[in-house]
């Protein structure tokens, strides 16, 4: 069978096609440190990686919201520490106001106290976090959730509790209302001080108005008590989830690295070996491409001469 000169140069571009094409696809592998270029490439290990990749995202964005959980925590922590001072400090004063040689100016004094340590308590209790949204609201993230009034203050957020992603299969709270945090466990704080204020603003000036003091003192001293019980309960509780999303971020991380090591074992170029077929393929071409030169400079007058 003979070839024809037309056949000969197809074959032998084609042939250089094909060598330059493995050589830039080398070369390619070498500059983006990828082995699979396409899913052509390696299609089962194209599939695993786009696996691996998805799973990455998602455990990139739990510990996005992690983190975002985590600061609203630390916030609510803060702020319930703040509060927690003030109660702490409501117990002195009330203790304080029962000594028997205090008069009515005195007991004022201590009740004009009281109203500013209402007002810090009801500005607490009203506080944003950095997106601009009450944190002790409940979902009415919006709507400031404490309002005072003549007796106390009123509530005008919900019940509900703003959960975050934070694992594949966990949800956590990262609010709490105001009404369990400052009017629940059978107390309410801005009814206790209110109740205080008016009762050293009233004289004492007979044995019934006395005992009526001894008793109301008694009683906002047991308030006291219960609100910051109350308090110290949320707090353990916020201190617990934040705890267990240092837990979840230390897994989070190891679930990172053992991602990130998948990927580089099924798409990384192992340098050596690329570097190794890039001198062959380069040596390959340069040997095909003088093959082609010389076959394509003979003709009939090669022999005639």
């Amino acid at each position: 069978m003979r070839i024809s000169t037309s056949t000969m140069y197809e074959m032998g571009v084609g042939r250089i096609t094909d060598l330059q094409s493995s050589l830039a696809k080398t070369q390619q592998q070498l500059s983006t440190g990828r082995r699979i270029l396409t899913p052509a490439d390696d299609p089962v290990a194209a599939a695993h990686v786009l696996e691996v990749t998805q799973s990455l995202a998602i455990n990139t964005q739990l510990s996005d919201n992690r983190a975002s959980a985590t600061a609203v925590l630390n916030q609510v922590e803060g702020t319930l520490a703040r509060v927690s001072d003030i109660v702490e400090n409501l117990k002195a004063l009330v203790i304080s106001a029962g000594n028997p040689t205090f008069d009515d100016q005195q007991r004022g004094s201590i009740a004009t106290e009281l109203r500013g340590i209402f007002d810090d308590l009801l500005a607490l209790a009203n506080t944003k976090d950095g997106a601009g949204n009450y944190l002790f609201a409940g979902f009415q993230t919006a709507t400031q959730p404490f309002a005072p009034t003549a007796t106390g203050a009123l509530y005008n957020g919900d019940q509900g509790e703003r959960l975050i992603q934070v694992d594949s299969s966990q949800q956590m709270p990262v609010s709490a209302t105001g009404q369990f945090v400052f009017q629940g466990g059978g107390q309410d704080v801005f009814k206790t001080l209110k109740d205080l204020i008016t009762l050293l603003e009233s004289p004492v000036d007979s044995p019934a108005a006395i005992a009526a003091l001894n008793a109301g003192l008694s009683t906002a001293h047991s308030g006291i008590d219960k609100a910051l019980d109350n308090v110290l309960t949320v707090r353990a509780s916020v201190g617990s989830r934040l705890k267990q999303l240092d837990a979840l971020d230390g897994a989070g991380r190891a679930r990172d690295q053992q991602y990130q090591q998948t990927l580089g074992e099924l798409q990384d170029v192992d340098y050596a070996r690329a570097i190794t077929e890039l001198s062959k393929q380069q040596l390959t071409l340069e040997a095909a491409q003088a093959s082609f030169v010389k076959l394509t400079a003979l003709s009939l007058f090669n022999y005639l001469s």
